[in-house]
């Protein structure tokens, strides 16, 4: 019997839907098949049962066919079509006071790292410093990678994305909020990190941790055992 509440069922539900419809969508990028054409489109249909579910056990209740005709105008040909995470670049950024840079989201309040979307033709790391000036005016420099985390998995995303999360340390320029991102940027400590801030029980010591000196071994998701219910033992 399991133990695993309301909200861990949620959420196997919004990653049983979003995995379901990735294979839907990249098998319609690549099959000329009418007959499998056919079939691919049933199962998006199934994975938008499954998200509606989802959205109605969040009191969101979207319409099925809302995510069937978003996920069916996004499927491209070939490897363009072949549907993977989007991919994201957070910074932890430390001072010589110990102290962490965090960013005041616009649309939700909420406070954490500078994050961002990779961008063609950046880097990972050059994403980093890149997020890390717009957002707040603050120059860094890459120091190492702290670890590739599954957002969906963790509860930050309901679709699939990693992010690849990187210690900078702060080399010059001035606090200086985004007009449009960020509500407000500050430097923390870890006694007085400001309300709310997301994810901090789990990055926290990791980020002070790098921040004062230590250099952790780059950390990622554990495989589960098994990935799927109902998958047959190995071994």
């Amino acid at each position: 019997m399991s133990d695993a509440g309301p909200q861990d069922f949620t959420r196997d539900l919004v990653r049983w839907s979003a995995t379901l419809a990735g294979i839907a969508r990249t098998g319609l990028g690549f099959t000329q098949s009418l007959y499998e054409r056919e079939r691919f489109e049933e199962v998006l249909h199934v994975a938008a049962d499954i998200a509606a579910a989802a959205d109605d056990a969040l009191e969101i209740r979207r319409e099925r066919e809302h995510f069937v005709q978003e996920w069916m105008d996004n499927i491209g040909e070939g490897v363009p079509g072949y549907i993977t995470p989007k991919v994201a670049v957070g910074a932890v950024v430390g001072n010589d006071n110990g102290e962490i840079l965090l960013v005041q989201r616009a649309e939700s309040g909420v406070w954490l790292y500078p994050t961002g979307w990779a961008d063609i033709g950046y880097s990972p790391a050059e994403v980093a410093i890149k997020e890390v000036l717009e957002e707040t005016g603050i120059v860094c420099e890459p120091v190492q990678l702290l670890g590739v985390i599954d957002g969906q998995r963790m509860g930050f995303s309901k679709f699939g994305m990693y992010m690849l999360l990187f210690h900078c340390a702060a080399v010059g320029g001035e606090l200086v909020a985004h007009p449009l991102e960020t509500r407000d940027v500050g430097w923390f400590g870890p006694d007085d990190l400001p309300w709310p801030t997301a994810g901090a029980q789990w990055w926290g010591p990791m980020a002070f941790g790098a921040i004062n000196g230590d250099r952790p071994v780059a950390t990622f998701d554990p495989p589960r055992a098994p990935v799927w219910r109902g998958e047959p033992p190995t071994g």
